[in-house]
């Protein structure tokens, strides 16, 4: 049995799974974001671990015997955060989140020194792990000088299960302090944002073993001594292999929180210009690129608070057979690819006395779409060469949405089938090469596919003229900050 954990914003869900990666039980566990000043995004370590306490207390209500059979545990975790710890392994005040955009003027500070483009591959972008410290040097000095070891947030839920400070690549390629290309921690970036090389964990692939459970914790859940902890991946890497993405030309778009749209990439191809985000993948010798707005779904709950009206509500009264004549540019927390801009904000444009909420939540959407299309001109121009995409994602729901995604890239897009897969899959699937020391090749398979989506090529003229009308907004809407 192998158990995937998958930190996310908002809970953490565990999935075991058997040899034949049959799902024999999920449980999910959830807790709350602090944003105690506008910009800032916080949580509590603490609550993570009573999060896997309550994971472990599902399912071994569930399934008692197959808990007791388990055989290793990897993690899914979102990206970028600040765990600090004291030289007592005591957290030293609450994790600065992802989205978090406070370091805004630490991260422009690095990345004006070519060395962090050269050798990360990766523009600094504020919500980056380097600028959040460097944050905290500035803002926080007492802190600071108690610094012994800085963790993301999956590898604070590894510490505990198993004493151990390791990062695995995929997440460190996020940090601003790895060499991407060489997979190791790089000597120049390091000392260039002040820090040491000691304050930083040992680094693993994703498949690696990285120590054993405690004694104490498999005793309290009546696990085996014996169960391995495994490296896992950042969310999206660990999300692709979840969905069998790991070979160029593969790919997959998230409709979640932020939107994504990956790129697997069979060697290291940087361009940071183009504030696409080149990282190591979470298994070996393998890459991937993508392109993150900042609000995909959140716009639509954005406007869900505003109107009333439930997400699903809103998406549900759009059927529309053309383009809204009403334009909304989601920037509502700032932006990242292509514009790397923390201050941006979002607008409507095109209202008039007739527009319903149903107009309001039709360019919503298209705007989302609209801004994943920028992504993918910035992916193309990296030399990627997508054959197709894999929809994931609460958003991906919505065919309409998915759709007009189809006709904007002009690429068939499958959704999967209702049912496990995504993250907490791909960390189950990592737990299981890692123990078996497997070859991901046979262990990353592609999920069972309920329905593609293709071009329409009657309507893509007319989303082609929105999207280039599209792109003209976020310069007019930077002139008038």
């Amino acid at each position: 049995m192998y158990l995937g954990l998958d930190l996310g914003t908002s809970g953490l869900k565990g999935m075991l799974i058997d040899a034949e990666q049959n799902v024999l039980a999920i449980a999910d566990a959830h807790y709350s974001v602090s944003n105690p000043h506008d910009g800032w995004s916080e949580q509590n370590p603490r609550d993570w671990i009573a999060a896997v306490e309550d994971i472990f207390a599902k399912l071994n209500a569930a399934v008692p015997s197959k808990m007791s059979a388990l055989k290793s545990i990897s993690f899914s975790g979102h990206m970028h955060g600040a765990v600090l710890l004291d030289k007592n392994g005591d957290i030293l005040r609450p994790c600065i989140l992802w989205n978090d955009t406070r370091s805004a003027k630490q991260a422009a500070d690095m990345d004006n020194q070519t060395a962090f483009r050269e050798i990360s591959g990766n523009i600094v972008f504020p919500g980056f792990t380097a600028p959040k410290l460097a944050w905290v040097q500035d803002n926080e000095p007492e802190i600071f000088l108690q610094l012994a070891m800085v963790l993301l947030p999956k590898d604070y839920l590894r510490l505990w299960l198993s004493g151990n400070n390791v990062m695995d690549m995929s997440d460190a390629s996020g940090t601003s302090w790895l060499d991407v290309g060489r997979r190791e921690w790089s000597s120049d970036l390091i000392p260039a944002s002040k820090m040491r090389r000691e304050q930083l964990p040992a680094l693993c692939e994703g498949t690696d073993i990285t120590g054993n459970i405690r004694s104490d914790i498999a005793q309290k859940w009546s696990l085996p001594k014996s169960v391995k902890i495994v490296g896992g991946g950042a969310d999206n890497a660990v999300a692709a292999c979840g969905v069998g993405v790991f070979r160029e030309g593969e790919g997959f778009v998230s409709l979640g929180t932020s939107g994504v749209l990956l790129a697997a990439r069979n060697g290291f191809h940087p361009a940071p210009q183009t504030a696409i985000h080149s990282f190591c993948h979470a298994i070996p010798d393998a890459w991937y690129q993508m392109g993150v707005i900042l609000s995909a779904t959140d716009s639509l709950n954005w406007l869900s608070k505003i109107t009333g009206k439930s997400a699903a509500e809103l998406a549900g009264s759009v059927n529309a057979a053309a383009p809204s004549s009403v334009r909304f540019s989601p920037y509502l927390s700032g932006e990242r690819t292509p514009h790397n801009d923390a201050d941006i904000r979002g607008a409507f444009t095109g209202l008039g006395i007739g527009t319903e909420t149903s107009d309001l939540a039709q360019a919503v959407m298209e705007g989302v779409a609209f801004a994943l299309r920028d992504n993918y001109e910035a992916l193309k121009s990296t030399g990627a060469n997508l054959q197709s995409l894999i929809a994931l994602g609460g958003g991906a729901a919505s065919q309409y949405w998915v759709q007009i995604l189809s006709d904007l890239l002009d690429l068939r897009i499958e959704v999967p089938k209702e049912g496990a897969f995504g993250a907490a899959l791909g960390a189950a699937r990592l737990a299981m090469i890692g123990a078996e020391k497997a070859n991901p090749i046979d262990v990353l398979n592609k999920p069972e596919i309920a329905k593609v989506i293709l071009p329409r090529s009657k309507f893509q003229a007319s989303y082609e003229d929105a999207y280039q009308k599209f792109t003209m907004t976020y310069p007019k809407l930077k002139a008038m900050q």
